[in-house]
Formats: C-alpha cells, structure tokens, sequence
C-alpha cells in the first residue's frame, strides 16, 4: 500500500469559472439594485448644483415631509420598542400555550405585502370600511391622514425590535430573573436592571431598524 495521502477531491463549483460568474452576477446586481438607483437619486438631486439642492430643503413641501416622517418616527419607534420589550419577555421568560401563535403573530407583518396592509386598512377604516360609517359620523378622519400613515408605520415596523430580542433573551435563559426573585426585587425593578441591561444592544439595533424603516 501507498503511504502518500490522496489528492483532496474536487467539490463541485470549485473550478476559477464558476467562481467568476458568481462573483459576476452579484456585483451585477449590486450595481444594478443597489448603486445605479443611488446614483441617479444623487445625480437628480446635485444635477443643477449646490444651491438649487439647498434651497429645495427649505421648500414648504420639503419641510412638511421632513416634519411627517420625524413625527412619525417619534411615535412609532418608543410604541414598538414597548411593544417588542413587552412582546419578547412574554415569550422568552414565560412558558404558556400558545407561544409559536404569538410569535408568528409577532413576525406577521414580514409575511404581509404593505399594499395588502393598506387594502386591509381600507376595509376596516375606509368611508365604505367596518368602520367607515361611526368615523363619519364622529368626523373623524383616519384613512389618507396623519393617523394612516401612523397606523401604517406601526404595522410595518412593529416585528423589528422585538426580533432582534426574542432570541437573546431566550439564549439567556431565566436564571439571572429567577435569582433576582428569590431576593425580593420586584418586576419593574428585575425589567430595569436584569432583563434590558442584558439585551442593550439588540434594543438599539431593533429600534435603529425601526427607526430606518419608518
């Protein structure tokens, strides 16, 4: 018997070609998706010089759009930064029937089309909605307003912070909360210096995601 070790086999896709098409195609992409969109936005917008970008800033319309979207930003994102603190120490610390329900339920705006969302909220809030009839008769407005937009920016961001979380919480185990009862300290107190100390940066990058998303 030969005591020199056999030549290392091949793997399928391993050949200089294939690797060039692979890298091909998603720098193709890249460009394509991501940088040529970029590019024109900035082209569009730096086009006819400094100025005229500066003075489009200051537009009414400009401002109004800037002031909705940080409006929307400052409620949407400590409503679901409560919501996911909420929703993942539910499922992460406590064992109950109906948990999968409730964090599929959590993840159901991912697996939801925005357009959908919208149509669904048509049909609820809409002058012809479930709805529609009380909120005309109440002169309120919700559908093509401010509370739309609200409503909508909550449902789309509502799975981010608490996504980020859940996992965390749950690698943690319940140790740390379960110690921390049997020395009296109470549930608020357990939230403040246990539970959300240990999970600091997953909040921030939800809420960031959140806060992006809005």
């Amino acid at each position: 018997m030969s005591d020199r070790a056999s030549p290392p086999r091949r793997r399928v896709g391993d050949g200089r070609l294939t690797r060039t098409i692979l890298v091909s195609l998603v720098l193709a992409v890249t460009l394509f998706v991501l940088l040529a969109p970029l590019a024109s936005i900035f082209s569009e917008a730096f086009g006819r010089g400094w100025a005229t970008f500066a003075e489009s800033l200051v537009r009414p319309d400009t401002l109004h759009a800037m002031g909705l979207t940080l409006f929307a930003a400052l409620v949407c994102v400590p409503v679901n930064v409560a919501f996911g603190i909420a929703a993942a120490w539910t499922v992460a610390k406590f064992s109950f029937p109906g948990r999968g329900f409730l964090l599929a339920v959590i993840e159901l705006p991912f697996s939801i089309s925005p357009i959908v969302a919208g149509v669904a909220y048509l049909f609820v809030y809409g002058a012809q909605g479930l709805l529609g009839p009380f909120l005309q008769a109440h002169d309120i407005k919700i559908m093509f307003a401010i509370p739309a937009i609200i409503l909508a920016s909550l449902f789309v961001t509502a799975p981010f912070v608490a996504r980020e979380i859940v996992p965390l919480m749950m690698a943690q185990g319940r140790e740390e909360e379960e110690a921390a009862v049997t020395l009296g300290a109470s549930g608020w107190r357990i939230l403040r210096t246990v539970t959300l100390p240990n999970v600091r940066f997953a909040l921030l990058y939800g809420a960031t995601l959140c806060n992006a998303r809005v």
